[in-house]
């Protein structure tokens, strides 16, 4: 039970990472894309600085260390990554497709956590279970309805994100996510427009 409740907290923080869409929003409307990707970038700095001391000096961070999981203690944690992958998606993709790959990756993986640890019906071989795979991919289709209007091009990205989340567990699925979600998006936007 503590580890359900462990988990439930560190995917709180998951979903609290949504801030970064609104930041990049409204300074993009306010001022402009560049302005926009410099304050997302700013933050970057910010928590590369944290996981910095963090590493380096071995110092619990206030707050933050109380998410981390054992194998985050000492290298650098999701946080980074999932910053990383919302700065490149801004970056390089629509913003429809890009806010819908990095939702895929905050609420679609959420589901896969805390409906895959209560799965009965594990896979051994990629330790996930079918519960988990099920829950990200009918997450990442719902997402995908709300911002998206090409059914292919949401069962594209849904299916894509679910398999970044259990096959590509050496890359932080923070970053292989929303940027492979998103480059699958964009290119069959691209593809859909010159047809």
């Amino acid at each position: 039970m503590s580890d359900l409740i462990f988990e439930l907290k560190r995917k709180l923080v998951h979903l609290a990472s949504a801030v970064y869409i609104f930041i990049y929003y409204f300074a993009e409307k306010i001022f402009s894309q560049r302005t926009a990707l410099f304050i997302l970038a700013f933050i970057l700095v910010g928590l590369a600085f944290l996981e910095f001391v963090k590493t380096r000096y071995h110092k619990k961070i206030p707050i933050f260390h109380h998410f981390y999981r054992e194998n985050e203690a000492h290298t650098i944690s999701g946080s980074i990554y999932l910053l990383i992958g919302v700065i490149i998606s801004f970056s390089v993709f629509d913003f429809p497709i890009a806010v819908t790959a990095i939702l895929m990756m905050i609420f679609g993986d959420t589901a896969s956590a805390l409906i895959g640890r209560q799965g009965n019906h594990k896979l051994k071989c990629l330790n996930v279970s079918w519960e988990g795979i099920i829950a990200e991919f009918l997450v990442d289709v719902a997402v995908g309805f709300i911002f998206l209007d090409n059914i292919v091009i949401i069962l594209a990205m849904a299916i894509t994100a679910t398999f970044v989340e259990i096959a590509l567990k050496p890359v932080d699925d923070n970053l292989g996510i929303p940027v492979s979600a998103g480059f699958i998006g964009q290119a069959l936007m691209i593809l859909s427009r010159i047809i």
